[in-house]
C-alpha cells in the first residue's frame, strides 16, 4: 500500500500526461482569484514546469500533487504545499477539486492523507491555509480537520475590481 493512498483517492506526483489537465486547470479563470493568477499559461511553460516537478520539496519549497480517483484513475484535482519552511517546520496548503467532482468526499480524503504526511514524514509543526470568507466549502473542510481561524487580512486580494479579505487557518501538530 502506498503512503499517499486514501479511501477514494491517491495523491501522486505530476506526470507528463497531466499536461492537458494542468492546462485547463491553470487557465480556468474561475480559479484565478485563489491562485493569484493574472495571465494564462502556455503549454510550453507548463511542459517546462512538469520537467522540473521532480524537485525535492526542500529544494523547491513547494509540492504539487495530483488528486486521482482510485476507481477510475482520473485526476479530480490538485493539492499543493507552498511556502514550505523547514527551519520553522511549517507549510501552507491549498486544494482544488474540479467542479464536477466537488461534494464527493475527494477533498476530505486528500486532506486526511496529506495532513499525516506533513506531520509524520515531513516532521512539520504546523500547516496553514489562506481562505477567502465567501469560500464556505473550504472553511467547512479545513474546520472539519480542526484548523482554527487565527486571523484575517483586510482587503488582501484584489480581483475583478474589488478587494477581498482573506482568513488564515492554522493546524498545529500537538
Amino acid at each position: 500500500m502506498m503512503i499517499l493512498n486514501g479511501e477514494k483517492i491517491r495523491l501522486r506526483a505530476l506526470e507528463p500526461e497531466d499536461l492537458d489537465f494542468l492546462y485547463t486547470t491553470e487557465n480556468n479563470t474561475n480559479f484565478w482569484q485563489v491562485s493569484n493568477t493574472l495571465v494564462p499559461f502556455s503549454k510550453f511553460i507548463l511542459t517546462q514546469y512538469l520537467e522540473n516537478a521532480h524537485q525535492d520539496i526542500y529544494e523547491a519549497k513547494q509540492l504539487r500533487l495530483i488528486i486521482e480517483e482510485i476507481k477510475t484513475s482520473k485526476a479530480v484535482g490538485m493539492i499543493d504545499l507552498f511556502d514550505f519552511n523547514p527551519q520553522h517546520h511549517r507549510t501552507g496548503i491549498g486544494i482544488l477539486i474540479h467542479k464536477k467532482y466537488q461534494k464527493s468526499g475527494f477533498a476530505t480524503d486528500a486532506l486526511s492523507v496529506l495532513i499525516p504526511y506533513c506531520f509524520k514524514t515531513l516532521n512539520l509543526h504546523q500547516i496553514f491555509a489562506n481562505i477567502i470568507p465567501d469560500n464556505e466549502q473550504s472553511i467547512a473542510l479545513f474546520s472539519g480537520f480542526n484548523f482554527k481561524k487565527i486571523g484575517e487580512k483586510k482587503d488582501w486580494l484584489f480581483f475583478n475590481g474589488a478587494f477581498k479579505d482573506e482568513f488564515i487557518f492554522q493546524l498545529i501538530n500537538e
